[in-house]
This record gives C-alpha cells, structure tokens and sequence, in this order.
C-alpha cells in the first residue's frame, strides 16, 4: 500500500457518515468493566476518531487525532461564532472558560484557580521562564533532555539576566529510580532556584521519578516546573500529590483535544512569586490566582469548547483505565519488538514505571531515515524519527493490540 496516493479528502458524505456514527459510538461508549470483550471495547473506542481506513498512527508525542466530540463542538462554536460575532453572543464564553478550568482541575488533580487555559507546553513554559525573578546569584537545573522550550528558553532568559543554566545527564534504560533523581540532587547548590524537567522525555521515553524529585527540591526551597507534554492526556495526573510549582501540557498530545489549547498549572501559594509574561486587556494586578497567566488577547473560544469535551472523553473511558491501556500498548511494542526483531536496542526502559507511552529504539543494521518513510508510504503507520538514528512509536487509545502486531511484524522486514 502506497499511502502517498491515497485520497487525503473524505468526501462530505463519507465525513457526514462518519461524524454521525462518532457523535453516536460516543453517546453510547460503556464503561471498559462493562465489555466482554476488552478489545472489542477498544476497537469502539478507535471508532470515536476519525482516522482514515487502513491508517494506523502512533505519533502521540507529537500530534493526535481528536474524538469526534470535540472536532464536533470546535466546529459548533467557531459557526456559532461566525454566525453572531457579537459581544453579547460572545458573553457565554466565560462560563465556558470557568466550566474548563474547573474540569481540567479536576482532571488533573489540582484547584480551579490553581489552572490558566494556554495555547501549548511552549506558551507555559515560557511563562513560567520569562515570569520568574531570577539574577546573576541564582542558578537553574534542567534535563538535558528536555524540549527546547524548556532548555534553550533558559538560556535566552540566561544571557539577558545573567543566571547560569546546568544541564544534567542521567543514566540510559536505568532500572533504578534513585539513579535517575542522584544527578538533579547532585547539581543542586544553596544558588539554585529552580529545577525544570520534563515528566516523560519526547527523545528516550524515559520518565523520571517526578514527585521524589519535587519533594527532594521544595525541602530545600527549589521550585519545580515540570514539562507534562508527554503525560498529560497519558497519565492519571494529581498535581498535588507529585508536589510541583508549575506543570504544562498541550492538548494536541496524547490528551487528544483541539489544536493551539494547553494547560499551565501554578499553585497557588506560588501565584504571587510569578509575573504575567504577557499582558492584555482583562488582565488584574489584584487577580490572586492563575488566571493573571491567561490575558491572553483574542483566542479561539471554540478551543476552550473543545478542551472541556476532551476532558469528558477521556472520564467516559477512566482515567487509571486510559494510562493502564497507554502503558499495555507501549508494553506490546517493547515486547514485541524485543522478542521478534534480534539485535534491536531501546532508549526507553523496559520497565514500566520507568517510562510512559513514548517508545524510542534502534533496529540492527536500519537506515532509519527511510524505515521512517517506508512504515508511512508503504504500510500506512504514522511514527518518528529522533536524531536520525532511532524510531519513535507513541500508540494511544485510538490503536488496537492487532496494530501492534502489525507494525511488529512491519519492523521486523526491515531488520
């Protein structure tokens, strides 16, 4: 299969049809404890996207298709919008705001006000960098596998204000948590402010210890910013338990909602510690919680929509369900990969509690530059490739296990 010439454009029946069976699958989708048949519950619940026939994609680092519930409401109120432009229209968009802060918070086990509604991880990051008071005395400590949003955005930050930023390493494919907290802990100086860490990594699929991690730095007064965009959607988060100042995340990830809609997560006894990067119209010098981090400017309301109907997605299914299928999938890869292809090598641990849903490994004797293009234009599967050297496999609820083997035994012909 050539999927290079495959139709792209469904046509307006054919998306009709399709809708009309998602908005009704999605009305009706049962609880998993209520399935005889645990992949048949999956398979109905891949029937809630509309991904083309004979397309399997496993790119949820990076972009994920969305429910039809919620490409449905975005394009609800964007007409709605269009329609009557008007402020009093308009007006209704801030109870929809506060129904999704209030639903994001509960989702992510966190505070209403402790939640501003963002474009991406990019955008909160970058808050919470620009938004610091930090000088020539103080030090940060990042992963140096962290998203350049959260690394070179320090060093920008760095060489105006003078802080120094210093990257740690830790140990590849390490089958002890403490091996990989030991670097942070051993960096950190009575200079050091702020340690800024993604929870999963988007390179290796490693996931660091994160509520160790964040209590270790708040009993020494560090503050903690931890880049969710590899857990967020993924993970049965509870910002409060893990202990953190500030979480992001974006919603085009592996929470599979609308584009340009993000989460920035500050809590609340540290509100007052950051300044607004960005200031506009609606904005309150005495506004006490995190909404002083959303002033910003005109936006996609229907995006807002669009979040909240993600987060009633992902409650319909569970969200211990959803992370335990995220996990089994990645599992299923590992697995498979490591039994049916000899020599092949892995960034991302084995051990789950070690990783995530981002699977990240080397086939003996690949290029893997054009095993990369090859899995998409002659077998329909979307991935990633990193660095030029590994493949990226990030399956997610919309995948069955029989893809798996699919694209297995795919991996296997290359080797």
């Amino acid at each position: 299969m050539n999927v290079r010439h495959a139709p792209h454009v469904i046509s307006r029946r054919h998306f009709l049809q399709r809708a009309t069976l998602g908005a009704t699958a999605a009305a009706a989708l049962p609880r998993l404890a209520a399935a005889q048949d645990e992949e048949a519950y999956w398979r109905l619940v891949k029937e809630q996207f509309p991904i083309r026939h004979n397309f399997t994609i496993m790119n949820a680092g990076n972009l994920c298709p969305s429910p039809y519930r919620v490409s449905e409401a975005v394009t609800h109120y964007t007409r709605d919008i269009d329609t009557d432009p008007s402020m009093q229209n308009r007006e209704k968009f801030e109870a929809l705001a506060a129904d999704t802060r209030a639903a994001l918070a509960r989702y992510v086990g966190a505070d209403p006000d402790e939640i501003a509604i963002v474009r991406n991880t990019t955008e909160g990051n970058n808050q919470v960098i620009t938004g610091l008071d930090l000088g020539p005395d103080d030090d940060v400590v990042i992963w140096d596998q962290n998203h350049p949003s959260n690394a070179e955005a320090w060093d920008v930050r760095a060489a105006r204000h003078g802080f120094e930023v210093h990257r740690v390493a830790v140990p590849d494919t390490s089958a002890d948590a403490s091996a990989l907290i030991a670097p942070f802990v051993e960096r950190f100086t009575d200079r050091t402010r702020v340690v800024a860490f993604s929870h999963v990594s988007n390179i290796s699929g490693i996931a660091l210890p994160a509520r160790q991690l964040c209590t270790i730095a708040r009993e020494r007064g560090i503050l903690t910013l931890i880049d969710g965009a590899q857990t967020f959607g993924a993970h049965a988060l509870d910002l409060h338990s893990i202990g953190c100042d500030f979480f992001t995340g974006s919603a085009h990830k592996w929470f599979m909602g609308p584009k340009e809609g993000g989460l920035l997560y500050v809590r609340r006894e540290v509100v007052p510690r950051l300044w607004p990067a960005m200031v506009g119209i609606g904005w309150q010098n005495d506004l006490a919680d995190a909404r002083r981090f959303e002033t910003l400017g005109q936006r996609d309301d229907a995006m807002i929509a669009g979040i909240l109907r993600g987060v009633e997605f992902l409650e319909s299914i569970g969200r211990d369900v959803a992370e335990s299928r995220t996990r089994a999938l990645a599992g299923a890869v590992k697995a498979g990969i490591a039994e049916s292809i000899h020599g092949a090598t892995f960034k991302t641990p084995m051990a789950s509690e070690l990783s995530g849903g981002v699977v990240v490994f080397a086939l003996p004797g690949v290029n893997h530059a054009a095993a990369f293009e090859a899995l998409y234009q002659d077998h329909g599967v979307g991935g990633a490739l990193i660095g030029g050297s590994h493949l990226r496999l990030c399956p997610h609820l919309y995948n069955t296990m029989d893809e798996v083997a699919r694209v297995v035994e795919v991996l296997g012909r290359f080797a």
